[in-house]
């Protein structure tokens, strides 16, 4: 068990969210590819940071926040997130969840009202568009599109 913890490490990214509309920090988890080079694949979805699940960050030590902080992309994955908060407090938000399950999105849950969804790059992206825009449309959820990879573009 140990061994395989020894392969994961966590990145602190710090930006400023759109969705907040304020700075904030995040802690996300990776696998190390080359730590002497600082490079490092992301292994978890991203509530709010504006990077994918996979992506490939160049990542370096900080003296000030004694962690490895997120300095740059250097691949991106081709996997997008979109980011889901609930209007209609009546639907639970599993429920939305597992419409998106069933179109291929794996997705995480914050809190009641709030989860992020990975849209994985061989998934395409046009269901999963009109799902969003009809539950928009009918007032149930709204949605942002952080980081939208290039082969998800509409």
């Amino acid at each position: 068990m140990a061994e395989e913890q020894d392969k994961y490490v966590k990145i602190l990214f710090k930006f400023f969210s759109e969705i907040l509309n304020e700075s904030a920090v995040e802690t996300m988890w990776a696998t190390i590819i080359n730590a002497e080079k600082g490079l490092y694949k992301l292994d978890n979805i991203p509530f709010y940071a504006p990077v994918s699940c996979e992506d490939v960050v160049l990542a370096e030590y900080d003296e000030d926040e004694e962690r490895l902080v997120y300095r740059q992309t250097i691949e991106h994955s081709g996997n997008s997130t979109i980011q889901v908060v609930m209007l209609d407090k009546t639907i639970l938000t599993d429920d939305i969840r597992m419409i998106f399950n069933h179109l291929g999105c794996e997705s995480e849950k914050f809190k009641e009202g709030y989860f992020v969804m990975e849209v994985l790059s061989t998934v395409k992206y046009e269901p999963i568009r009109e799902k969003l825009n009809e539950l928009q449309n009918d007032g149930i959820i709204d949605y942002a599109e952080p980081n939208l990879s290039n082969n998800h573009w509409y």
